[in-house]
């Protein structure tokens, strides 16, 4: 990607810059659709107010919701949406609409494969468009969605120019980096392009609630450094900065983050890459190995350098599943569904290191 900035939600990266292909069969769909009405100022009109009972009225519409490339008005309810930010569907599908197209992450099935989505998704499956930025145009017209998200991504302004011919789309928000939006950011983009602000506040109140009920119950952790890090083949090591999905879970948990780790990864990316001789830079009071494979943990426990680190003497490192359970890929996701089964999963975990 052009900015540097990678999607590290799922623990692994997304190395090559997204293309945009656009087939005959799209282009002529493209015509025969009628475009989204776009602007390139940055203003924000306010949606009607809720009704009493906290549920949104019909009247929310028309919205304007600002983003990376201006801003897009929202006319009418949108009954057809298709997902292309790597876990905006959890959003979507926890504010009651099931996005009728999503990107898929790795071959993962964004679709009923996580515990918290499984409810959410029943026996509906969304069509997969496309693979992490690479988005599938033809199959993104054939759903002729009224409304085309994209939060949690990296969509490139030639890829918004062309799906705004034939859609609304939403972009990823425009004061944070790809893929460095506070999940509270864009969970009210999203509540806001659906016309469900209220029901979007009440979803973030109750997932901040979560958190303070753990930091009132743990005050130990905010007197704790905290590094979340990863290792895909040996010798190489990742750190995660302020700004990913994994670092932001524990910083709400109420643990301190590391700032040297922000300091090391490049300008717009979310990870810092470490070699062995920098690993001590994880030195610190609590660090989380968000892994793959037991074959993983082995060979980072076994690596000369990490066995120095009082982390490790000490035994205050934990090696968290990716999947199964799925532990790693819930506060990797982050989002209004992945949250409380997160902090289930990991709290006792937690709590056991001395």
């Amino acid at each position: 990607m052009s900015t540097g900035a990678r999607p590290t939600a799922l623990v692994r990266f997304a190395r090559s810059a997204p293309r945009v292909a656009v087939l005959a069969v799209a282009a002529l769909a493209l015509a025969a659709c009628g475009g989204g009405t776009e602007k390139t100022g940055s203003s924000s009109s306010p949606s009607a107010p809720a009704s009493a009972d906290g549920a949104d009225k019909p009247a929310a519409f028309p919205v304007t919701v600002a983003h990376k490339y201006g801003s897009t008005t929202i006319d009418k309810e949108p009954k057809t949406i298709v997902t292309l930010g790597l876990s905006d569907q959890d959003a979507v599908l926890a504010l009651g609409v099931k996005p009728a197209g999503s990107v898929d992450w790795f071959k993962e099935q964004p679709y009923g494969k996580w515990p918290w989505t499984k409810d959410k998704w029943g026996s509906v499956k969304p069509v997969i468009v496309g693979e992490r930025d690479e988005y599938n145009i033809e199959k993104i017209v054939q759903l002729k969605p009224d409304l085309v998200i994209a939060q949690y991504s990296g969509m490139k302004k030639e890829q918004y120019d062309t799906l705004s011919k034939f859609t609304k789309v939403v972009a990823q928000p425009k004061e944070h980096p790809d893929y460095g939006a506070p999940w509270q950011v864009m969970t009210r983009q999203i509540g806001k392009a659906l016309g469900k602000d209220a029901e979007t506040e009440k979803l973030i109140a109750d997932i901040g609630t979560r958190f303070k009920a753990v930091r009132d119950k743990h005050p130990e952790f905010a007197t704790k450094t905290l590094a979340v890090a990863d290792s895909f083949e040996a010798g190489k090591y990742s750190a995660f900065t302020r700004t990913d999905p994994k670092a932001i879970f524990f910083s709400e948990l109420g643990f301190k983050l590391k700032p040297e780790i922000d300091g090391l990864a490049k300008p717009g990316w979310n990870v810092a890459e470490l070699s062995a001789e920098k690993l001590n830079i994880l030195d610190v009071d609590r660090l989380v190995w968000v892994t793959s494979s037991t074959d993983a943990n082995d060979r980072i426990k076994a690596e000369p350098l990490y066995k120095k680190l009082k982390v490790n003497q000490e035994k205050r490192d934990l090696f968290v599943p990716y999947q199964d359970p799925d532990i790693g890929a819930a506060f990797s996701f982050n989002t209004v569904l992945s949250i409380p089964y997160a902090i289930d999963e990991i709290e006792p975990l937690l709590a056991a290191v001395k």
